[in-house]
């Protein structure tokens, strides 16, 4: 076989990995639009004409980029998520589109986890100001015997409530397509105003829908000091009634791996105090890369040899 790949995550476009080699094993050339970087429109447009394949991150990928690949014939995503990729438009063309399954479930449930415990703890907020010569403290709160909502119980919500009961804590779990056959001992599934009205913590797991799941409205009857956890889309908020409900302390933190852009422009809301961020890193640990590239390139490889 023959042709150009593309290959976009910023995981995988820096320094590479060893499983791209099984690629150009089978004869394909490598090609790296923005190494090390998420590729603009513009990167795209100059990459992709040419190219058989695409092993694809979280950059947009839209009808104009598109309409350049001629003869592009799969779009492998290295996650889960496709709402970066215009799915009508790839159909039309004849492209096939592929996702790695679950291979990242375990880092972002991890790093979920995680920014819950560094919520309740405050532990961002107690080293900024310890790192600056300020004994500070604010009184935390323990998990156990907390409600967690889980909105969105696919591969790595199931991760978290399985994580989150091993704390002590009570889950509740909202799914589109609930599956019964998921049903660990204090576990149990609940409609979305339930669950996220009676949490003490949410956190985010699924797609956006075509308006934020939490807009002022939905806050306001929310409990008050809870806990927002979002390693899904930034778009599942918003950031007006959010940056709101932060300063009058409906809300007691927000942690985030997820923006608009990448990376972010500086905000009000970023830069509040208890706004906790990280560089959309909840599948960048070595493990999910690997798990998540090997199957990226299956899927490649199934759709080209």
């Amino acid at each position: 076989m023959s042709g150009r790949i593309a290959v976009t995550p910023r995981s995988l476009s820096g320094s590479g990995h060893p499983v791209l080699a099984r690629l150009m094993d089978q004869g394909f050339e490598i090609v790296f639009p923005a190494p090390g970087k998420t590729p603009s429109e513009d990167d795209l447009l100059r990459a992709v004409p040419g190219c058989v394949g695409w092993l694809a991150g979280v950059e947009p990928i839209s009808t104009r980029v598109l309409d350049a690949a001629k003869g592009l014939r799969v779009i492998s995503r290295n996650g889960t998520g496709v709402d970066n990729i215009d799915l009508r438009e790839a159909e039309a063309r004849g492209i096939t589109v592929e996702r790695a399954m679950g291979a990242n479930a375990r880092g972002v449930a991890e790093l979920a986890v995680g920014l819950l415990l560094s919520s309740f703890r405050h532990i961002p907020w107690s080293h900024q100001h310890l790192s600056k010569g300020e004994w500070c403290r604010r009184i935390g709160q323990e998990v156990k015997g907390r409600r967690l909502a889980v909105i969105g119980c696919g591969a790595i919500g199931r991760e978290v409530v399985e994580m989150a009961l091993g704390l002590g804590m009570e889950v509740v779990g909202y799914d589109p397509y609930p599956d019964s056959r998921f049903a660990p001992s204090g576990f149990r599934f609940a409609n979305l105003e339930e669950a996220l009205v009676t949490a003490d913590a949410v956190s985010f797991h699924c797609p956006p829908a075509q308006n934020p799941l939490l807009g002022g409205a939905v806050l306001s009857r929310m409990k008050k000091g809870v806990i927002v956890v979002n390693t899904a889309r930034a778009e599942l908020i918003d950031d007006v009634a959010m940056l709101a409900a932060l300063e009058s302390g409906q809300v007691m933190t927000l942690a985030t791996d997820v923006f608009h852009r990448e990376p972010p422009e500086s905000s009000a809301l970023l830069s509040h105090e208890r706004v906790i961020l990280m560089p959309h890193a909840g599948g960048f640990t070595e493990e999910s890369v690997d798990r998540a590239t090997s199957v990226a390139v299956d899927n490649l490889l199934k759709n080209l040899v």
